[in-house]
């Protein structure tokens, strides 16, 4: 609702502004003097008393003669001019004065209902964020992260979910690496007491901590990921760290302890390095959790455009997509934390999930910490972007297994989502009709606005000349 030309707006409003207080000074004036006036019979009448005595013999008349032409005093012909110039004067002014103030009340009345407006949209705009929140968050608990007709990377080796016994396939075809090796040891040496007292506070591979409801989700978060992580082991404590591979006095690996003596007992040792994750050093998750969600999936804040919305094509924080056995949901620290506010948070931190590549760049302003698309998209972080073909990656999280946690309130869940969805749509509804009438309040104002702009542009045209005419009457 910006005026423009605003400084030539205020100069004219000065203008006319200070002519109407002129002229209404003068009219004041006027008054006065008109007040003096009304006192002068009295003194004249005083001259004319009972007690005035009159001479004798009354002096002549002098009689003009009507020949000579008369002569009329030039000031007073100017003071009469003036006097009418005055009175038309301020005949005009109150003209303006009533004029002016119509028009600005007009334009108040204006700017008020624009406000309305605009305070209701943006009412309703908070509501729907709230909706669209609430929906999504449901959407992640029901494990539909997208639609059936959601894009998908043409991949010959994603026709069906993986299950676990597949990605510990996996990690054993990787059989000299420190993950193939547990993976053989719990299988063929579980009850062995050498592996008992390492492995006690050992995990597994990060690959077997959690699952993914969708194939192609699975390819995208393992391909982020790497098979180094994949594959890295995940222990609960540091003294369990420091247990899987010790030095001799020299600094050198010792290979008749840990890991590598287990591994060298069934013929495996060890190539090259391996990660390991310690639990109890990492920095879990400070926030809330989603209310009610079994697989308490962390309430972090969505991301927001500069308008308040929800990116288009945003599906959630992959955090939240990896299903954890409801063993490791709770107490898996010391501390109380599970794996999804440590492990999982802090390999993925806030990585973000879109339907297209198309929909994830032009949410780029809100990806602080990643994202990846359905269709193969990949931010590895704030200006760190994965270009090219696909990398193959042959170790990835399996599939929930049937008898995993669903949530008991499945159908009440859909009802909620429906009728949520349905408030959506009304919501939208009345945003489209408040900001109709929001565009028609602008455009009355913006006509307003320009009668009044007009209106003191005559105004001060008017004021000009007045004053100018005022300035030539006057004697001297």
């Amino acid at each position: 609702m910006g005026w423009p030309n605003a400084c030539l707006f205020e100069q004219r409003l000065a203008f006319v502004l200070c002519f109407l207080n002129k002229i209404g000074h003068q009219e004041k004036n006027q008054e006065t003097e008109g007040e003096k006036l009304k006192g002068e019979p009295k003194r004249h009448s005083a001259m004319f008393s009972s007690n005035h005595q009159f001479p004798n013999q009354p002096k002549p008349l002098a009689v003009m003669d009507p020949t000579t032409p008369m002569q009329v005093d030039q000031n007073e012909a100017s003071s009469v001019a003036r006097d009418e110039m005055r009175i038309g004067g301020f005949s005009h002014a109150k003209s303006i004065i009533q004029s002016s103030e119509k028009l600005q009340d007009d334009l108040r009345m204006l700017g008020l209902k624009i406000k309305h407006h605009e305070d209701n949209i943006k009412l309703l705009k908070i509501q729907k964020n709230k909706l669209d929140d609430s929906i999504l968050d449901m959407q992640v608990m029901r494990g539909k992260y997208h639609s059936s007709s959601a894009p998908k990377i043409g991949n010959e080796n994603c026709s069906h979910l993986q299950s676990e016994e597949e990605t510990t396939e996996q990690i054993l075809r990787h059989g000299k690496s420190a993950a193939g090796i547990l993976c053989q040891l719990k299988i063929h040496n579980a009850t062995q007491a050498s592996y008992l007292t390492l492995t006690r506070d050992v995990l597994g591979a990060v690959a077997t901590l959690g699952k993914v409801d969708d194939e192609n989700l699975s390819w995208l978060f393992s391909e982020y990921l790497g098979v180094q992580t994949m594959m890295a082991i995940v222990c609960k404590t540091y003294e369990s760290v420091r247990a899987l591979e010790t030095y001799n006095q020299d600094g050198c690996i010792d290979k008749t302890s840990g890991l590598h003596r287990l591994g060298a007992s069934i013929g495996r040792a060890i190539d090259g390095r391996f990660h390991v994750i310690c639990l109890e050093s990492l920095r879990p998750y400070a926030g809330d959790f989603v209310a009610d969600d079994p697989q308490r999936r962390l309430d972090l804040l969505k991301p927001r455009l500069p308008n308040g919305e929800c990116p288009p094509g945003f599906l959630g924080f992959a955090v939240n997509m990896i299903q954890v056995d409801s063993s490791n949901l709770f107490c898996v620290t010391a501390s109380g934390d599970g794996l999804r506010e440590t492990l999982f948070y802090n390999l993925f931190s806030r990585l973000q999930v879109y339907r297209t590549r198309a929909e994830m760049v032009l949410a780029l302003p809100c990806i602080s910490e990643g994202a990846v698309s359905l269709d193969g998209g990949m931010i590895r972080s704030s200006g760190v972007f994965s270009f090219g073909n696909r990398e193959e990656v042959d170790v990835r999280f399996p599939k929930p297994s049937a008898k995993s946690d669903v949530p008991q309130n499945y159908i009440e869940t859909e009802k909620q989502m429906k009728e949520m969805t349905w408030r959506k749509e009304k919501l939208e509804e009345d945003m489209k009709r408040e900001q109709a009438l929001l565009d028609n309040a602008k455009f009355n104002f913006e006509r307003k606005k320009q009668d009044f702009v007009k209106f003191l542009a005559q105004s001060s045209s008017f004021a000009t000349q007045f004053q100018a005419t005022q300035d030539r009457l006057t004697p001297r």
